[in-house]
């Protein structure tokens, strides 16, 4: 028995590493409606075994509680400084016992910091406006810095005043000028859109990138707060990836630490004379991996070429996923493929693709992972004004849905007071979506016939087929689609949606 008994603990250990082993995919969980204009940048918090997301757009932010499912329920919303933003740098963190929301109010010129209060709403307590000394200007992203003694604010912005400022973070909240860098032609502060931190016995070093000068900077970071630059890596046109470089994050795997650098190639920029230097060359899109060598220095290491198979065009966020065996898996956030592309980073410092769902937006700024127990999530907005929403991701062994299609079914009613001219027309403008959205296979619909009784007072009945996960995300958030439904919600009394895979 004993033999038994071991055997089947051996293969209940096997089973398990299997089942880890699955290679993850993305499933959406819920999506919620936003009050502001729309959703740039996103961020989650914890507070008191409670989960909080933010997401901040142009002249708001958002608060929603997150739960174990990955469902939002909104809890309040919060007007920026003069109205104005968007939030485009938002960071959450413990400072002395105390919970604060930092924003970047890009367009404002300010960083406005909340308390967090034990809903997760928010309480401004403090504003620090921009001045000639420091480069707030257009303020983009934000990182916190704790030192053994204060913590720290960093600072990176675009376009007017280019360069990188730290704060001392007081107890209150606000925030005490340390030390500003401007941006130059040897440092790679013009545009810094990501940040982040890596410790070496006991040393402190921020990395940054540049959007505007397609490079990425290492800082070592000091007790007092300030800093001196250690090293800058800019673009090339054979082997490295920076033009517009954008996301950073970073992670530390076995004795190994890395710096992981995305960029959203100024090709994929239309805007006249936003781009400094014009004469930029496209040989494709690639995240690119740096190791960090013991004095804090970035050393180009590896990179993840783009591909067919690949959705990483047009990045502008990675977040860490998860680490687990000395393995991270990380998601790109992408604008112009509209899509959040998962890959796993070996120990070696080798990233490898796994899969990818089309969203059926463009992400800005907002993607944020978030853990609640044993389950990782990702949170998702778009800058798109038409949109108005935010998405919840929970990251799962992938499911076979191989010969299998997607069934999409809307029961619903009309109002009583609608007229058969209204009637008649939103039949026809729901049933037109099949024309102006490639990814509907089929759409059939007709009005109820059952005898039976149990059809809840709906009327009519809409199916529609997808191939795939990617066209449901595409058709949901498609402009036609929330066309349709802002057309024709007004004379809807009730509505009922069923999803299912079949063969």
């Amino acid at each position: 028995m004993n033999h038994i008994k071991k055997g089947l603990i051996v293969l209940f250990f096997i089973l398990a590493q299997i089942g880890f082993a699955q290679e993850p995919m993305l499933y959406r969980q819920d999506f919620k409606n936003i009050t502001g204009k729309n959703t740039v940048s996103v961020t989650s918090y914890e507070k008191n075994g409670l989960h909080f997301v933010y997401a901040g757009g142009v002249g708001n932010v958002d608060v929603y509680s997150l739960d174990q499912e990955g469902i939002l329920t909104p809890i309040s919303n919060h007007e920026l400084h003069m109205k104005k933003g968007p939030a485009r740098g938002m960071v959450a963190d413990n400072i002395n016992g105390t919970d604060f929301l930092f924003v970047a109010n890009k367009h404002g010129n300010v960083i406005e910091s909340f308390k967090i209060l034990d809903n997760g709403a928010l309480e401004r307590v403090a504003l620090m406006e921009d001045t000639e000394e420091t480069h707030l200007g257009t303020a983009i992203t934000l990182q916190v810095i704790h030192m053994k003694k204060a913590s720290y604010l960093f600072v990176g912005g675009l376009e007017e005043t280019p360069g990188l400022s730290s704060f001392k973070i007081q107890n209150d909240g606000k925030l005490t000028h340390v030390q500003s860098m401007k941006d130059d032609e040897s440092i790679h502060t013009d545009g810094i859109i990501g940040m982040f931190t890596h410790v070496i016995k006991g040393k402190t070093f921020l990395y940054t990138s540049g959007f505007q000068d397609n490079g990425v900077s290492s800082f070592r970071v000091y007790e007092s707060g300030k800093f001196k630059n250690v090293n800058n890596i800019s673009d090339n046109t054979k082997d490295r990836y920076l033009t517009g470089a954008y996301p950073v994050t970073g992670v530390t795997l076995g004795e190994n630490k890395y710096v992981i650098v995305g960029h959203r190639h100024h090709k994929y920029y239309k805007r006249g004379g936003f781009i400094k230097r014009p004469d930029f060359v496209y040989h494709g899109d690639a995240v690119s991996i740096f190791k960090v060598n013991k004095k804090g220095a970035l050393i180009p290491h590896s990179i993840l070429k783009d591909d067919e198979t690949t959705k990483l065009q047009g990045q502008t966020r990675i977040e860490i996923v998860s680490v687990q065996n000395n393995e991270a898996v990380i998601a790109v956030g992408t604008r112009d493929d509209a899509s959040i592309q998962l890959c796993k980073l070996n120990e070696e410092g080798i990233l490898t693709p796994l899969h990818y769902l089309e969203t059926g937006f463009s992400i800005y700024y907002g993607l944020k992972s978030h853990k609640i127990g044993n389950t990782n999530f990702l949170i998702a907005g778009s800058f798109r004004f038409d949109l108005g929403k935010i998405a919840t991701y929970k990251i799962a062994p992938k499911i076979n849905r191989e010969g299998k299609v997607l069934r999409h079914m809307v029961n619903l009613t009309y109002k009583k007071t609608a007229t058969k001219e209204q009637v008649d027309a939103a039949v026809k403008a729901f049933a037109n979506l099949k024309n102006e959205i490639p990814e509907i296979a089929n759409l059939e619909w007709g009005v109820n016939d059952s005898t039976e009784g149990h059809s809840k007072g709906l009327t009519h009945c809409f199916t529609l087929t997808f191939k795939n996960e990617h066209a449901r995300e595409i058709y949901l958030f498609h402009k036609a689609h929330l066309a349709m439904v802002g057309k024709i919600g007004p004379i809807i009394a009730d509505v009922l949606v069923l999803d299912y895979w079949t063969k």
